[in-house]
């Protein structure tokens, strides 16, 4: 039954995705169904997306309710729900406006068309340059593609769109060398995901701050991977005490479902007049109030806080049972966001605990739900040299090595 799937996709989808012949049918919570009715625990959650988990009965009862009121209607008009999760947007956060959209990367789109306008109707036309970071991701359309610092996504599409300076993450020198007369924003993730779970000196980012203060320059954090509560803070910029002037979300922000929004002061936000900037579906009657029930979810149960309890246990959980492994050298991240750096040619993915080993990775990224099972890693496995053995009787999880993989 998966396999009349799987070639469907091949004969009709557009090849832009790796996938694993799996044909995912069914979620809830944690776990995820295929066509033949095996089941799987999902540690990719939808890339980041579901962190209440599948299906959560608070976003699906959103959903259905608006469903049948209205859908979709013109940004012509004024959008009851969309108003209603903006200033819930503003009330959580540093942001006095917020700006709807479909994904993350549309959301950086906004975030980099803003900044330079709002440079342009300071009577500074000539400061449209933004800064990146290496190992950076922003997103796949042009502009976004364009400021996120990884070469490899850069082969085939160039030229690329002009005015981005790529540094080192991390690197306050190389953040000070770098900003000229032209320079009019810096985009940072406040702990890189795409590009290894890489966490800043606690200083970085309070540093980085202070300097765009002493350039006059805007300080935009990318959050479409860290939002909501997936790093211990419903936004991990609360994590360093510091306030960007624009943030960009999505993933996770819809429960499933497709948004994206960039928040900003009203400073920054006054740029964005009728004309500047638009979206069709963007901060619709459906999608806005499937992120009102996320958000209060979130809140209600304190997942935020739950993130930080549980990545602290799996951290120390991984690390302890991962040990006696040469090939791991280090377990790292915050809250519910964690990596693992290998040093082998086998791939150690986490669908369970370990997927088989592909071949020329070197880096694991757990996107968890935050909805996961209090003690996921105790007595998920044993390991004999490469060969990893699951329980089936355990809340933990694990994978098979295949050592002549």
């Amino acid at each position: 039954m998966n396999k009349s799937i799987i070639q469907l996709t091949k004969k009709h989808v557009a090849g832009t995705y790796g996938r694993y012949p799996i044909a995912l049918v069914k979620g809830k919570g944690s776990k995820v169904w295929d066509k033949s009715g095996k089941q799987y625990i999902d540690f990719v959650s939808g890339l980041a997306v579901d962190n209440l988990g599948h299906c959560h009965p608070a976003v699906v009862s959103a959903i259905k309710k608006q469903a049948g009121t209205l859908i979709h209607v013109s940004n012509l008009y004024h959008i009851e729900p969309q108003s209603q999760l903006a200033e819930k947007l503003t009330s959580l956060s540093f942001a006095d406006k917020i700006f709807f959209c479909n994904s993350g990367t549309e959301a950086n789109e906004s975030a980099i068309k803003l900044a330079r306008r709002y440079f342009f109707d300071q009577g500074q036309s000539g400061r449209t340059e933004i800064i990146t970071m290496h190992n950076s991701f922003h997103g796949r359309t042009m502009g976004a593609l364009s400021a996120t610092a990884q070469t490899k996504f850069h082969t085939g599409f160039k030229p690329l769109l002009p005015g981005f300076k790529y540094i080192p993450f991390n690197d306050l020198p190389a953040a000070r060398k770098a900003i000229t007369k032209k320079t009019c924003a810096i985009l940072v993730e406040p702990l890189q995901g795409e590009g290894g779970v890489n966490i800043p000196d606690p200083s970085y980012l309070k540093e980085l701050k202070k300097l765009c203060q002493e350039h006059g320059i805007l300080l935009i954090f990318d959050e479409v991977q860290t939002g909501f509560g997936r790093t211990g803070k419903l936004f991990a910029y609360e994590l360093y005490k510091i306030k960007p002037d624009i943030m960009t979300l999505a993933k996770a922000l819809g429960g499933g479902v497709a948004i994206g929004a960039m928040a900003g002061t009203n400073r920054v936000m006054k740029s964005f007049v009728p004309g500047t900037h638009a979206a069709t579906f963007g901060g619709n009657p459906l999608v806005t109030r499937a992120a009102m029930a996320v958000i209060d979810t979130i809140e209600q149960q304190n997942l935020s806080e739950r993130a930080a309890l549980l990545g602290n246990r799996i951290r120390q959980g991984l690390s302890e049972r991962l040990s006696p492994l040469k090939t791991v050298k280090e377990i790292r991240g915050l809250g519910l966001m964690i990596g693992g750096m290998v040093e082998t040619r086998l791939a150690m993915g986490f669908a369970a605990h370990f997927a088989a080993g592909l071949g020329g990775f070197d880096w694991i990224d757990l996107d968890t739900p935050l909805l996961l099972a209090e003690d996921p890693v105790a007595g998920g496995y044993t390991a004999d040299g490469p060969h990893y053995s699951l329980a089936t009787t355990s809340a933990g999880h694990g994978g098979s090595i295949n050592p002549t993989a």
